[in-house]
């Protein structure tokens, strides 16, 4: 049996990839909201803190770094006629929220 590497589905994988997180902060959430909807999508959230106030009392002020780590990993599936094929998997994801946590 003839062994085929395709890399089709890892065109789509590599374009999801690259792209960055929908709405990385809005006026209309929270810190905490923020930082929730970004761990809903799959992100480990790295938070930077200036002052002592309450995380209600808190406001984002930055949000950088989204970080991916993916590999390429072998699938034999449905619809892949028994060949072999290579398909881009997120391993891990990080991302860095600042906050303004100081009373004004």
């Amino acid at each position: 049996m003839r062994n085929k590497w395709t890399l089709a589905a890892a065109a789509v994988g590599a374009c999801a990839a690259l792209a960055a997180p929908a709405g990385i902060a809005s006026a209309d959430e929270s810190a905490q909201q923020t930082i929730n909807r970004l761990r809903d999508q799959g992100y480990t959230v790295n938070i930077d803190k200036i002052g002592t106030a309450p995380m209600s009392e808190c406001v984002v002020t930055n949000v950088r770094n989204p970080k991916q780590v993916t590999q390429w990993v072998p699938y034999v599936g449905p619809g892949n006629n028994g060949d072999n094929a290579l398909v881009l998997q997120v391993v891990s994801q990080s991302i860095s929220v600042t906050l303004d946590c100081s009373r004004h």
